[in-house]
């Protein structure tokens, strides 16, 4: 990492960024609210997200935060390594998703709304990983949860999008009612809402740990629900299979990064698990037991699938569990090993899987079907579309053609070193069955003849666009990955009380 330099921007620029970006949505569409130009609005959030991910790589490439955090606003928000990682993340997820979505909208009223609501959740994720109090990191998730439920449900006239809509609000609503109140149990135990005044006030905490215990119970609940982690996960195969496309790869690959790193934060510096654990309260534990529970219900679930997409949405459940180790096997030695791996996968993750559900897209663009067996023979008619989503199979498994399968190797190498290797033998007996079924869609697409002939309407440019860069940038992380994780890993050394 770069020594530190002097930063003439604000150190919250990337988040002020892409909220000014959905202003500028809104403003535009109020100013001329009858032009249907999907161009440019498609094209002011495209530039927003992407003037967002250059000013976070070059926070990144300066050590911005890394060494010593910058504070905001009374140490509410926090910018470091940890901040900037996830948000380069979403700001490249939101820029693919913007793409695609200008040829997948095509005869869609409401678009302006549809960016906007994109970039407002967008927001919303950045500043999850930069909150450093209680109180932030529930207003963050709240303003990545709000717009995403309205995005979810962005088809009024399809009935699958409005039902999926209202189921996401309804449980995101029961979740966000059970965070806020063991956030306000652990108030009322320690006398703070700040990370790293929380974790001071536990010291004092012997003759209400029951208490206390109840209220970090209720947070990572509110966690689970977040990144889709058992048992609070069965929102997402409904929801990722009535949203629209480009929508169901922005909320399985971004929010999902984003509840994790919050997670990662809050568990790490508000409530050390050494200290919880004379307590008598051990998150580790159930971290442990959730991870295991949801790799493998996750991958079960999908390999049962006929439905695409509904595949995809309980792959990404399964996802969860991997990425749940950085948290399963922190034991004290060793833990910026894993925490790192963990962001790591979803950085990777965050590309392949967007990728995949941006092919899904495509396939609905074409009005090709959903089913495995739609998808019998289409690589004779768009082999470049199909070898992307070959290569976001793949690396989705974990086989050597993308940066999967290094972010799994060390995600594997983590729970060796930490002695947790129970979780590693979990990780490799779910990636071996995620084979099966991700071989399913490669089989369909090469070797299947089809049923019918596809007749494909075109070959949309932004959509081709998106999904090309997604496969790209896959690829390239397989020989790149030895920077991500450096970054990452350093990103983990401001951690802890």
């Amino acid at each position: 990492m770069a020594a530190p330099t002097s930063v003439t921007l604000p150190a919250i620029t990337p988040q002020v960024l892409l909220g000014l970006t959905a202003l500028a949505i809104l403003g535009y569409d109020a100013v001329v609210p009858d032009r249907e130009d999907r161009g440019v609005l498609a094209g002011i959030a495209t530039v927003g997200a992407l003037a967002t991910l250059a000013v976070t790589a070059f926070f990144i490439s300066e050590g911005t935060g890394f060494d010593e955090p910058l504070y905001q606003f009374e140490r509410q928000l926090v910018v470091d390594g940890m901040s900037l990682f996830l948000t380069f993340l979403v700001a490249a997820v939101t820029a693919m998703v913007a793409v695609a979505s200008y040829d997948y909208l095509r005869g869609h009223d409401y678009q302006a709304e549809y960016y906007s609501l994109l970039l407002l959740a967008a927001t919303g994720m950045s500043l999850m990983a930069a909150s450093n109090s209680l109180a932030t990191a529930f207003v963050s998730l709240e303003l990545a949860s709000l717009p995403s439920y309205g995005l979810v449900a962005f088809l009024k006239d399809n009935e699958g999008s409005v039902e999926a809509g209202l189921k996401y609000f309804l449980i995101g609503a029961l979740s966000s009612a059970v965070f806020v109140y063991g956030v306000s149990l652990v108030y009322g135990v320690t006398g703070s809402l700040l990370l790293g005044e929380v974790a001071a006030g536990i010291g004092g905490a012997e003759g209400m740990s029951g208490l206390l215990g109840i209220g970090v119970l209720m947070i990572v609940g509110g966690f689970a629900f977040k990144t889709a982690s058992v048992p609070f996960h069965f929102w997402a195969p409904e929801a990722y299979e009535g949203a629209v496309a480009p929508i169901s790869g922005f909320v399985s690959s971004a929010s999902k990064a984003a509840g994790f790193f919050l997670a990662f934060r809050v568990l790490t510096e508000a409530f050390p698990a050494s200290t919880l654990i004379d307590l008598g309260v051990d998150w580790v534990l159930a971290a442990q037991v959730i991870a295991i529970a949801t790799m493998t219900l996750g991958n079960f679930a999908a390999a049962t699938q006929e439905n695409v997409k509904r595949m995809l949405a309980y792959s990404s459940v399964g996802h969860a569990g991997y990425a749940l180790i950085g948290l399963a096997a922190l034991n004290g030695g060793h833990d910026g090993l894993v925490l790192g791996a963990s962001m790591s996968h979803l950085m990777v993750y965050g590309f392949m899987n967007t990728g995949a559900f941006l092919f899904v897209a495509l396939a609905e663009y074409w009005d090709v079907g959903r089913t495995f067996e739609d998808y019998n023979g289409l690589a004779t008619k768009a082999p470049v579309a199909s070898l992307a989503m070959t290569i976001f199979m793949f690396s989705l498994a974990g086989l050597p053609v993308g940066g999967g399968f290094l972010s799994k190797y060390f995600l594997f190498l983590g729970t060796v070193a930490t002695g947790t290797w129970w979780l590693g033998a979990a990780l490799v007996v779910n990636s071996a069955l995620s084979l099966y079924y991700y071989a399913r869609v490669v089989k369909a697409l090469w070797i299947e003849e089809p049923a019918t002939e596809h007749h494909l309407d075109g070959y949309p440019v932004g959509l081709y666009l998106a999904l090309l860069v997604a496969a790209l940038v896959t690829v390239a992380l397989l020989p790149g990955f030895g920077m991500v994780i450096e970054t990452a890993q350093d990103a983990t050394t401001v951690l802890g009380p």
